[in-house]
């Protein structure tokens, strides 16, 4: 796939890609969908462009395996801005990583592109724990027990002409843990008329952020809830947010460190349970039609739809952008790429103890157990969910399944392919 200029714009927008960039890398692997087989030679062209000119110099670069360290390195000179490159080939299925920078009127300019080798039999390190559907049966059945409490306040600056917006306040458990989350619901909607749409967060500590960014789905007559997992009113400030984020998720003491030397103490049991419990806010509602029990989310919020796919069967469709918490404990063998949060940068993360937490808690372990029809999007220049281990959570998948695969993309989504995952919904919809 070509990486391209953007010079015919909407008109209307009258920007360049990358937006408001003075310079351009294009990297055109000599594949278009940028894949090989094992032992297949990949060779990039590479241009770099400022204010649209071709710029020669001198590109220093390294070349490694997806998310570890480069392995061989080299320089290429550019001639009217552009020179190739060979990056060999891998004799295992999995990504290289062509990492280039180049120093141009004093500046030095970075930029990297990853290409796959033999990517359909990427196949995750993870293994399943032998009691893993016993573990997370008796998890269920505690937390079920505790029977459904929840507020709801109106929340009038996020309601429109077309949806109603509440935030509601989900009681998890005796210990009056909770969950918040902004909940839409189209206007006037019938009783027995609405598909539920739950849409768990990314990563970190933080507040909702622009709750009404998707907005359409309520407008498309599905009621959604955007959640946050910790428990923290998200009309808070962003500075007490930031404070607290800085107390209790830094590095060494992040909320997905928390209690991984026990399986039954691990942050993320009370949050994957929280999952389920959403669910079961949104299917007492009224309004729900009864049938279709959609989860959506991209990162963090991909990890977390894939789990609770796997975990309750309730859910009839998942949507997941370039699932995290995948193929996590992989980075304690030398060699293996590792899934976010990258564990291996933190010193006594990947002791045996921790990765066997893990693996009750990895991606690739639901993704087993989910029978609903799944859609998943990733991009291969993603260093925060590698394209590794989205591959991994793919071909782990047995049940109906699409992708959109967009190469190009690093840790984003465009506001087309999110639209496209309400598309895909819509279509799927019983």
């Amino acid at each position: 796939m070509l990486v391209w200029l953007a010079c015919a714009v909407v008109p209307a927008l009258a920007e360049n890609y990358p937006y408001r960039s003075d310079y351009l890398w294009l990297t055109v692997p000599d594949h278009a969908d940028w894949l090989y087989e094992t032992g297949e030679r990949a060779r990039v062209e590479v241009t770099f462009l400022k204010y649209g000119i071709p710029r020669d110099g001198a590109v220093e670069y390294g070349i490694g395996d997806d998310m570890l360290a480069d392995d061989h390195s080299g320089r290429v000179v550019l001639k009217n801005g552009r020179a190739t490159i060979d990056m060999g080939t891998r004799r295992t299925p999995g990504f290289r990583d062509l990492r280039l920078r180049i120093t141009v009127d004093g500046r030095e300019y970075r930029h990297h592109v990853k290409v796959g080798f033999s990517v359909d039999k990427i196949q995750a390190w993870t293994r399943q724990p032998a009691d893993f559907d016993q573990f997370w049966k008796k998890a269920l059945d505690e937390s079920r027990a505790y029977g459904l409490q929840y507020s709801v306040e109106p929340a009038p600056e996020y309601c429109t002409d077309k949806i109603d917006c509440s935030l509601v306040r989900l009681q998890l458990n005796k210990s009056g843990q909770c969950m918040y989350g902004y909940l839409f619901i189209p206007k006037g909607a019938a009783p027995g008329s609405c598909p539920v749409v739950l849409c768990p967060p990314g990563a970190g500590v933080k507040t909702i952020k622009e709750p009404l960014r998707h907005k359409y789905y309520a407008e498309a007559g599905c009621i959604r809830l955007e959640m946050e997992i910790h428990g923290l009113d998200p009309r808070m400030t962003t500075e007490q947010f930031s404070e607290i984020s800085n107390a209790l998720n830094g590095r060494g003491n992040g909320y997905l460190e928390n209690g991984l030397d026990n399986r039954d103490n691990y942050y993320m049991r009370r949050v994957y349970l929280g999952m389920s419990r959403c669910l079961d806010l949104l299917t007492s509602l009224p309004e729900w039609d009864g049938r279709n029990v959609v989860v959506q989310g991209g990162s963090q919020g991909g990890a977390l739809a894939i789990v609770t796919a796997g975990l309750d069967d309730r859910v009839t469709l998942c949507v997941a952008n370039h699932p995290a918490l995948s193929d996590m404990g992989a980075y304690s063998v030398k060699g293996q790429t590792g899934g976010y949060p990258h564990f291996v940068r933190t010193p006594g993360m990947l002791t045996p103890e921790k990765v066997q937490t893990m693996a009750y808690y990895d991606v690739v372990c639901f993704a087993r157990r989910v029978k609903c029809p799944v859609y998943m999007t990733w991009g291969y220049n993603d260093d925060v969910c590698p394209p590794t281990t989205s591959y991994a959570v793919w071909n782990t998948l047995s049940g109906p399944k699409e992708a959109l695969i967009t190469p190009i993309n690093e840790h984003w989504t465009s506001e087309d392919t999110e639209r496209g995952h309400l598309d895909w919904i819509l279509k799927h919809l019983k």
